[in-house]
């Protein structure tokens, strides 16, 4: 009988199978989007090995593989929510990776590639542009190697100022070199809407200081607001526009209206509540439900909204699923999608065969992504919120809540009573579900824009129209 021996590859054939197999992968035309979500998976990747060295945490502190990749998604998503006490179960390298990773993630992949690029001389070709247009969520690939020059810029000036603010103020209680180092990490924290904090109760032991909620505020608003908008506006003042662009009004009004809807809802509904806002003066409680409210996109808190009652939860958990606007460092469904769809609703009910603002006709397509979002997202929130609720046995509006946080990339959560987020509460398989709930909600709009912005297949033929009755 002929025994058959199992093949061995020669060294050779196995040179040439390699060969084969880099060549092919390096045949693959991927697109703009998924550069940046692979750039970005392989940051978090290399942000977990980074927090799991022995000197990234303190010693008796057992950083588990999942808590570290948790923690290096929500920082890379610029979320805010933590598994792990930051202040005391990091060590200051740990706190700087973490610092590091909501910079790089904040700021996008693509910007921070283009920055290198043009610090080495190199040219920046198209499908560079492509990646940049579609990372930063401009209009279009022309001057976007400008528009990243803008965004540096703007970044580095209100960043520093915010961090020599903040630091004068922290100085007034702890050593300069603490304050310093507070202040940098509460202005990148705050500009990027990451939410992240060196105080293990965020930033209620600063509830009622006016210096600390004022600079905080401000820079989550130039955060959230969009770097498209600051280009329009420094535009017009150099000269070279002499009207505000259709977004910029759009984002600033939709903004203006969330912030004074917010505060308002906030204030009513906790007006009397005596474990929040009834022990407080009319200036406090107006300030506290003023910070909530833009704090919406970010997750800073200055009390403890576990005492909210469950109407202002509900409120708050909808201001987090708007989120922030187009091109800026905040999630959610975006201010101007939110817009479009009243708009489009408003139009309807006029009986308007245009959807219009400033005087100006929204294209179909756009309404139509609009919608395409809102639905995808609240589909995905109510998804992930059934399936945490089945296997978690938490409070449902908990759980709802902090999934709605995790796709916002907000990082506001009802907490684990002990400094962390809720989802430490969560076993394994619970904080798996968030961190890919934070995935998504940062690089999800961006595929799907993807799909929308690639060349359109026009078919030859359409099927006759259909009456439906609908309502």
């Amino acid at each position: 009988m002929e025994s058959k021996f199992l093949h061995m590859p020669t060294l050779e054939e196995t040179r040439t199978a390699s060969r084969t197999v880099l060549s092919r992968v390096a045949s693959m035309r991927l697109l703009p989007g998924q550069i940046v979500a692979l750039a970005a998976g392989a940051l978090i990747l290399v942000g977990t090995g980074l927090l799991m060295l022995p000197l990234a945490t303190p010693p008796g502190v057992d950083l588990r593989f999942i808590d570290a990749l948790f923690t290096a998604t929500s920082a890379v998503c610029v979320t805010g929510l933590i598994v792990m006490d930051t202040p005391n179960e990091f060590t200051l390298f740990g706190q700087l990776v973490i610092l590091l990773l909501i910079q790089v993630g904040g700021l996008g992949y693509a910007l921070m590639a283009t920055l290198i690029l043009l610090a080495l001389g190199h040219r920046i070709g198209l499908r560079d542009r492509m990646m940049m247009a579609e990372t930063l969520s401009t209009f279009d690939m022309e001057g976007s190697v400008r528009y990243v020059k803008i965004v540096a810029i703007l970044t580095l000036v209100v960043e520093g100022i915010g961090t020599l603010l903040l630091s004068l103020r922290f100085s007034q209680e702890m050593p300069l070199g603490q304050a310093l180092y507070s202040g940098l990490f509460h202005s990148i924290s705050a500009f990027n809407n990451a939410g992240f904090s060196l105080f293990s109760n965020s930033l209620i032991s600063y509830q009622s200081d006016i210096p600390v909620n004022l600079v905080v505020t401000v820079l989550i608003i130039l955060g959230s607001i969009g770097f498209l908008v600051f280009q329009d506006v420094w535009d017009n003042l150099k000269g070279k526009r002499f009207r505000f662009q259709t977004h910029t009004k759009l984002v600033v009004i939709t903004t203006l209206l969330l912030l004074a809807v917010g505060t308002l809802g906030i204030l009513i509904l906790e007006w009397n509540n005596p474990q929040t806002f009834q022990p407080l003066g009319i200036g406090e409680r107006l300030a506290l439900a003023h910070f909530h409210t833009v704090s919406r996109t970010a997750g800073f808190t200055t009390i403890d909204i576990s005492e909210f009652r469950d109407a202002t939860l509900y409120f708050l958990l909808l201001l987090m699923a708007i989120g922030g606007s187009p091109g800026s460092m905040s999630g959610g469904i975006k201010t101007t999608t939110f817009a479009i769809v009243w708009l489009t609703v408003w139009a309807v009910l006029r009986r308007r065969a245009d959807v219009e603002v400033f005087h100006r006709r929204i294209p179909s397509d756009l309404i139509t992504r609009a919608f395409c979002l809102c639905i995808i997202a609240l589909t995905m929130i109510t998804f992930f919120t059934l399936v945490l609720a089945f296997t978690e046995q938490r409070p449902f509006l908990s759980i709802m809540f902090e999934v709605t946080s995790a796709m916002g990339i907000v990082g506001m959560s009802l907490g684990d009573g002990t400094g962390r987020s809720f989802s430490a509460l969560f076993t394994d398989f619970g904080k798996s579900v968030i961190i890919i709930s934070m995935l998504l909600g940062r690089f999800g709009p961006l595929m799907i824009g993807l799909f929308a912005v690639t060349t359109r297949i026009h078919t030859r033929y359409r099927f006759p129209e259909s009456r439906i009755v609908i309502g």
